[in-house]
């Protein structure tokens, strides 16, 4: 294909894909408020435990309404998801063979769940960082949380483990197209776990190890799962090569 049609499909599926998520932000209008509770609880319950009052604090005229904006794109974002990722499976699709175009069906069934349980992982996570970090606000005292601040923290961290669990779909794609053999993925394991745990730490701003274990876990384990897929589709290429040798 020239440059010149990659270029058109590019903006044709990034044009389709920003359809779906704003179709998404216009469902999740009318889901702010209680999508906007949800994601406030978990500061309403540090409060309750901890004695203080901990609440969000909207400090501008247009504050709220900014953040109904950028609340329900967030949502736009999670609800479109099969489609937004559908787009970027159908930009790759016409240099696929037709086995391959079945792979790319697989790989879709798969980014789905996994991009929506990173997402989860993030709000597992997210009640705990906000039960710490309120610890240090002596009892009896008031604490006003920005909300911009505070919501704007919440939607990226929840994004970024949604996009963080897509590696296995990303290093199993790219093994079937034989971009990358496996052993490649197995060489730089210790790298992958460095990188996890250091995300860990980053996106869980807790003092305490064991959340960040339990964070990058999960990380390492789709990676090493994904190690072994592309292990068995190596092998079953170079047997097919072998026995095609003359």
């Amino acid at each position: 294909m020239p440059l010149r049609e990659h270029l058109l499909e590019i903006r044709k599926r990034l044009f389709l894909s920003s359809i779906g998520i704003v179709v998404g932000a216009v469902v999740g209008w009318f889901l702010y408020d209680p999508v906007f509770h949800a994601l406030q609880q978990p500061l309403l319950d540090a409060a309750a435990q901890n004695n203080t009052l901990t609440t969000t604090n909207f400090g501008g005229v247009a504050t709220a309404i900014d953040m109904k904006f950028k609340v329900s794109l967030f949502i736009g974002i999670l609800v479109s998801t099969p489609w937004w990722m559908y787009q970027l499976w159908a930009f790759v699709n016409p240099g696929l063979t037709s086995k391959e175009r079945r792979y790319a069906f697989a790989f879709l069934g798969s980014g789905v769940p996994l991009f929506l349980g990173g997402a989860w992982l993030a709000w597992w996570v997210l009640p705990h960082a906000v039960k710490v970090l309120t610890d240090f606000v002596p009892a009896d005292s008031a604490n006003f949380i920005d909300a911009q601040l505070y919501l704007s923290f919440v939607m990226r961290l929840v994004l970024a483990f949604g996009i963080a669990f897509l590696l296995p779909v990303v290093m199993v794609a790219l093994n079937f197209l034989g971009v990358v053999r496996a052993r490649t993925w197995a060489h730089g394991w210790r790298w992958a776990v460095l990188i996890a745990f250091a995300f860990s730490a980053v996106m869980t701003p807790t003092p305490d190890a064991l959340t960040m274990i339990w964070v990058a876990l999960p990380i390492c384990g789709l990676y090493a799962v994904a190690l072994v897929v592309c292990t068995v589709h190596d092998r079953r290429i170079d047997r097919r090569v072998e026995a095609l040798a003359p």
